[in-house]
């Protein structure tokens, strides 16, 4: 099931927030815990049963391997007591056998569906949910958690889909919040309002966009340089709008529920280095590299060569986490080898014009994006190519022709607000390239939106427009980019 589909706005979503509170208001808590577990399954199952499973499977085993892992911990305990140093240094070492062969078992299971072609729904995100969660057991940081938690923790449908990836502590402790229990109204309505603008950039923006993107990366060799530049920079918009409607979506549906999720996107466009970059996008993805990959690795602790060495391989795990194609490397080992020229030459120092550094970073990260959607490196290789090589140009008919037939676009010609169409039909799309760029750039965020709103008459109805605009527009239901990583 997707957030931008009929059946989740119209029916699973309202009937998911109105049971939750019908039984938080009868006091029955723990059934509406369980309430929550049971559409987090269905939603997850929804389609295809064994998406379910699979999930429901994964998090057994991964609490057995909790149990084993407290229990370990217990005896180590018990022998330090004893003060016997033989058996605390064995207990340790089962310890860390016992963390590796769980971490090793989720990995395993994650190559094997990425490369069986058949990726169960949000798997990617969960395992890392599932591994951080041992990682935080083997170092004490969740003595005190119940099972029912733990559940609770993996059976939470808003980050299901494709993250955040949370953390024990960003949601263990808002579970146990007393005031999690009421509806509110001010969290209903920026929850509203926050899901209504995701819901828009994806079905309004990403999904126009991805309509120019098709048509141009599906004969590569017939593109211009103008043509070549515009696709690149679509593409660029498109995963933006993209992954920041989910992100919106997500936190919007969470906070329905009083509960904040961690931050996974913040503007991303306007960082002015790549180190920037990945503070902004992803958030979540980073953290995780970071904590449970590169600081076990040694981090920035055993010298500049060892630390730049570190920063490649969560790059090039970051490139194969996101798929198995070479592209997907190139564009990890990219943005690793950016990031080393940016520790090597301290560039975020540079005394450089703010602006200058930020359109820099954009076009550094659209080149690297081209490779990311290619196909393979050599139709990548052809796309570089023409925008060098294939000379400035109109932009033709062939490749605006489907998001000049959308809905809006033919609404605009009737309106006579576009009347250089007819003569210009590449016209639209750069004026919408050129506007979603301004917005990247200069506009505030969602997340800082919701957090200074104040629900009031006009924050109604836009979001009643836009929900209305939206879901009038699902003409079919395409899936979020990074469900396919």
């Amino acid at each position: 099931m997707y957030f931008n589909s009929y059946v989740f706005i119209l029916f699973f979503l309202p009937l998911s927030v109105i049971g939750y509170f019908l039984l938080q208001k009868r006091g029955w808590r723990k059934a509406a815990a369980v309430y929550i577990i049971g559409m987090t399954l269905w939603f997850c199952g929804y389609g295809n049963p064994w998406n379910a499973v699979i999930f429901v499977l994964l998090i057994f085993m991964n609490y057995g391997f909790v149990i084993l892992l407290r229990r370990k911990k217990n005896h180590t305990e018990a022998a330090g007591s004893g003060e016997n140093a033989s058996d605390t240094k064995n207990g340790s070492r089962q310890k860390k056998w016992v963390l590796t062969a769980g971490i090793l078992l989720d990995v395993v299971i994650l190559i094997f569906f990425k490369f069986s072609g058949r990726l169960p729904l949000g798997i990617s995100f969960y395992t890392f949910q599932l591994i951080a969660y041992l990682m935080d057991t083997y170092r004490a940081k969740c003595e005190d958690q119940t099972f029912f938690e733990y559940l609770q923790f993996m059976c939470f449908f808003p980050r299901f889909l494709q993250g955040p990836i949370v953390l024990q502590e960003d949601f263990i402790p808002q579970l146990r919040a007393e005031n999690r229990s009421i509806l509110s109204y001010d969290h209903l309505g920026r929850g509203l309002y926050s899901f209504a603008l995701g819901l828009g950039k994806k079905v309004l923006l990403a999904d126009s966009l991805a309509k120019i993107v098709s048509q141009g990366y599906a004969d590569v060799a017939a593109l211009n340089s103008t043509e070549a530049l515009l696709i690149m920079v679509c593409y660029s918009l498109q995963l933006y709008f993209d992954f920041s409607g989910y992100c919106d979506m997500a936190s919007g549906i969470a906070l329905m529920f009083n509960v904040n999720l961690p931050v996974n996107f913040h503007s991303p466009y306007k960082a002015a280095s790549i180190s920037e970059f990945w503070d902004r996008w992803h958030m979540t993805l980073t953290r995780f590299f970071t904590r449970y990959v590169y600081i076990p690795l040694g981090g920035s602790r055993k010298g500049t060569a060892r630390t730049l060495l570190n920063i490649m391989i969560i790059f090039l795990l970051s490139g194969f986490w996101h798929g198995t194609n070479w592209t997907f490397l190139v564009w990890g080992a990219l943005h690793g080898l950016c990031m080393v020229f940016e520790r090597v030459t301290g560039y975020e120092k540079w005394k450089l014009p703010h602006m200058l550094k930020v359109a820099w970073n954009f076009m550094l990260t659209t080149f690297a994006w081209s490779i990311f959607r290619a196909e393979s490196l050599s139709q990548a290789g052809q796309l570089w190519n023409r925008l060098f090589t294939g000379g400035i140009g109109k932009i033709s008919g062939q490749i605006t022709s489907v998001f000049n037939d959308t809905m809006e676009i033919r609404l605009l010609v009737r309106m006579k607000l576009l009347p250089f169409l007819s003569g210009h039909p590449g016209m639209p799309a750069v004026v919408m390239t050129v506007v979603l760029l301004i917005a990247c750039f200069f506009m505030k965020n969602t997340t800082q939106k919701t957090e200074q709103m104040k629900w009031n008459a006009w924050k109604m109805l836009v979001t009643v427009g836009l929900l209305f605009w939206s879901v009038m527009s699902l003409a079919d239901i395409t899936q979020f980019l990074y469900v396919n990583f």
